[in-house]
Formats: structure tokens, C-alpha cells, sequence
């Protein structure tokens, strides 16, 4: 989600190596296989069984070849991964994009979230190797969106059966456990890829110093280095670098205010402020000074992936700041690349899917996710009283009322009876509804 070059390619598993021929998946899982669909990449032509991806949006593009070749017998490649990407760019035809990457990800049965706007792409999403490097080349045969940055976290043996497994038992087997649902991905249009709420903020114009993690603990460990923690404070509240800065927003849009407050006076429209004086003959005078803006010498700033640091950097440079960092490849690139003995993070990293949080290594931590607010919780916070699975947690429970916490309950044992939340009529009419109306239709 950035005009700026990419980020190496990231290979946190030495088994894992992407494929240089890019073939269908194999039938490792053949009770996830259905027929494929044939869908039309571009607006005028449809897409036969070898096809290939080209300038089907405005700009310029590079063709991508995906084949129908013979299944590929590299097991690795079969590997689930999850990649969060992004790219600031000039993006305004971005709506073009939806339905073709869609159809790409459902027929790759690659799953998660991704958002195009007018400033271009964000997005996280999850499935095989090479079905996930399908999808990226698709969205970088635009040359305004080459350049993902990217990272990208392994799937563990056990999540991945459990993923694979979705549709063995019940229709949602994975649904609590598993990154993403296999069978469900969100391309959704925004007016920003990451919410600041001011459009004159662009990256792709002026953005601060990428800092690489190898080199980031000298930086932040520079007494004259202000450590700032851009997430928001649910994700604070379980992991942060030590000595951060925590300014407890509960949205990113809420960041410039903070700032604002933070390092800068208050002062009169006219950008000038009214001090009291005694002048040569005792009397007191109004004398205009200018005032100062506290910034401080330098600033460091990190976030989960890197992709609000580009917009925050970019917003302080507005304001004058003039030594801005910002950690390349956020929180999880840090966590990927340096030792636990040499990390000076403390804690876990909240990530947006259904893995909740990631240690060291990007293993899974511990925290698990309350459906009542979103937010993470801990093995002590479901010791609590307030704690009801499905329904509330210590954070949430004094703000729902009675009747939130009810329908929350009855969301919840829908989805224990079923293992659907609707029951599993949802979406269609029940049977003895069918069975009515044909009974009634005979009858007349």
C-alpha cells in the first residue's frame, strides 16, 4: 500500500519458494475441488483455459500468463501462506479492479480482504503459494500497483488442516480457527486504503525514512528518538516496543488530533500568541510573540505492517517535523527478521485475521478474539466475570446493553446449532417454506 520500491522478497520458511511456472493447484485436497469457473478478466473478451491478463484496466501492463498446465509436483507450493500487501499510487480508475480480482480469487479459492481506492491497494489475503502469487501478479500487471510491499507470515501444519478441512464436517468446521474462510474474499471500494480522514495527506508525494529492522533498535534506542506507537489502543494493549510512546487512539483518524494536542501549543488564528510584559515604566504591556512548536528533534514511528506509518510519516512532514522514521514492513517484519534475544518488543502484535496475534517468528500467540467488540483478549481477561464467549469481554461489557447482549446470544447459539450464524436456511428459503408454497401453488 506506496510509490517507493519494494520490499525484498520475504521468505520466513527456508522450505517455501515461490514457483517460477505458474500452474493450477493440485488436488492435495480433493474434497475442496469444484469445477472451475470460466470468467472474464477483461471487460470485452472472456478468458479461455490458458489465458493471459493484460491490459484489461487503464495504464500501462505487462502480461500475465496463467496456464492450465499439469499439476505441479512441488508439495511446497501447496503450502498455505498469508500476504499482507499494499501500494500507495494514482489510482482513480481503481473500481475497474474489483470484479476481475474477485472472480481471480475465488476461482484460486484465495481468501481474505483487500481494498482499492483512488490513492490504491491494501490487502490481506490467504491460500497456496501458488494461487497467492497468481493474485499478486494479476494486481502488478498494472504498472502503478508494481512494487507491492509485502509481507508474509507460514501457515502451521495444524491451522492448515484445519483450513483444509472446512467442508469435512460442518460448513463453517474452520470458521474460528483457520486465517480466513477458505471460500470467502471481500474486494471492497473506499475512499482511502487506510482511514485518516484528510485527503491532502498523500505518501506518494512526501513520506518519512524507511528503517530497516536490523538497524531499527539503534535508532529507537537514540535518547533524542521519539518512539511513537501508531496502532490504536486495543492493539497496544497487548504488545509495544519498549518505550513507545502510546497515544491510545481508538482509530487512526484520530492520530492528527493527538499530534496536534501533543507537540504543538495552542494559538490564535493569527498563528501568534499574546504574552504580558512590564514595561520601562512599571506598566504592563501586550507584546506579540511568535510561539514554537514543541516538535521534538527526531521521530521514529511503527505500526502492524507499515502501511499507516507511510500516511502518519507523511502527515508530520506537513507539519514541519523534519527527522521522520518509520520501520519498513511494520511490527511483523521486525518479529520475522530479529532473534527474540536481540528484540526490544515486549508483548504480542495484534494482526487483523483470525490468527488474533503473532509471537516472535510470527508463531500464533495466545490472545484469542471477543466477537462482542473485536477486540483481543487474554487467557486472565476470559478468567473474568464479564468474559461470556460470543457475547462481551472486561472491554466491552459496561457498553452493551441488555438487549446487545442477548442478540449476541442468540447469534451465538445459532451458530453452536448450525454452525452458521442465520440457521441453515440463510439465504434461501427454509424447506417447509418451499414445501408450503408448492402445496399452494398445486392447489390452485
Amino acid at each position: 500500500m506506496l510509490s517507493s520500491p519494494s520490499l525484498r522478497s520475504i521468505n520466513p520458511n527456508p522450505r517455501l519458494h515461490p514457483t517460477s511456472s505458474i500452474s493450477e493447484p493440485s488436488n492435495r485436497h480433493p474434497q475442496l475441488l469444484f469445477n472451475p469457473v470460466r470468467i472474464s478478466l477483461c471487460e470485452s473478451h472472456g478468458v479461455p483455459q490458458s489465458m493471459t491478463l493484460s491490459r484489461c484496466f487503464s495504464g500501462q501492463t505487462s502480461p500475465v500468463p496463467i496456464s492450465s498446465s499439469p499439476e505441479s509436483n512441488n508439495s511446497d507450493s501447496q503450502i498455505l501462506v498469508v500476504v499482507s500487501f499494499y501500494k500507495f499510487a494514482d489510482f482513480p480508475d481503481h473500481a475497474r479492479l474489483r470484479q476481475p480480482l474477485k472472480l481471480l480469487c475465488e476461482e484460486l479459492r484465495v481468501s481474505g480482504g483487500i481494498i482499492l481506492a483512488p490513492e490504491g491497494i491494501n490487502g490481506s489475503i490467504c491460500g497456496t503459494r501458488e494461487s497467492v502469487e497468481k493474485v499478486l501478479a494479476f494486481i502488478q500487471s498494472d504498472d502503478r500497483l508494481k512494487g507491492l510491499r509485502r509481507v508474509e507470515s507460514p501457515v502451521s501444519p495444524e491451522e492448515e488442516a484445519i483450513h483444509h478441512g472446512h467442508t469435512s464436517s460442518s460448513p463453517l468446521a474452520a470458521g474460528e480457527d483457520a486465517p480466513f474462510r477458505w471460500d470467502h474474499v471481500r474486494v471492497k471500494l473506499k475512499k482511502e486504503i487506510v482511514s485518516l480522514g484528510m485527503p491532502a495527506v498523500s505518501p506518494i508525494e512526501k513520506v518519512g525514512k524507511y528503517v530497516s529492522p536490523r538497524d531499527w533498535n539503534a535508532l529507537i534506542s537514540d535518547p533524542d528518538t521519539v518512539v511513537i506507537d501508531v496502532r490504536n489502543n486495543y492493539e497496544t494493549r497487548i504488545g509495544k516496543f519498549k518505550g513507545a510512546v502510546d497515544p491510545r487512539t481508538r482509530a487512526f483518524r484520530e492520530f492528527p488530533s493527538w499530534v496536534e494536542d501533543e507537540f504543538q501549543p495552542s494559538e490564535p488564528e493569527n498563528g501568534h500568541s499574546e504574552a504580558e510584559v512590564y514595561g520601562a515604566n512599571g506598566s504592563t504591556e501586550n507584546q506579540l510573540e511568535i510561539s514554537k512548536p514543541k516538535t521534538p528533534q527526531r521521530v521514529a514511528m511503527y505500526c502492524t505492517g507499515g502501511i499507516r506509518c507511510e500516511k502518519a510519516s507523511s502527515f508530520l512532514l506537513s507539519k514541519g517535523f523534519e527527522e521522520v522514521y518509520h520501520l519498513e514492513g511494520g511490527i511483523l517484519k521486525y518479529l520475522e527478521e530479529v532473534p527474540e534475544t536481540e528484540s526490544l518488543w515486549e508483548g504480542e502484535c495484534f494482526v487483523f485475521d483470525k490468527r488474533v496475534s503473532v509471537e516472535h517468528g510470527l508463531a500464533q500467540g495466545t490472545h484469542k478474539l471477543c466477537y462482542g467488540c473485536k477486540q483481543p483478549v487474554s487467557d486472565a481477561d476470559m478468567e473474568s466475570p464479564q468474559w461470556e464467549y460470543g457475547v462481551s469481554c472486561p472491554y466491552c461489557y459496561s457498553s452493551k446493553s441488555d438487549e446487545e447482549k442477548e442478540r449476541a446470544r442468540a447469534r451465538q447459539r445459532q451458530f453452536e446449532t448450525w454452525g452458521v450464524i442465520g440457521g441453515p436456511d440463510k439465504g434461501h428459503k427454509p424447506d417447509s417454506v418451499k414445501q408450503s408454497s408448492t402445496q399452494l401453488s398445486n392447489s390452485i
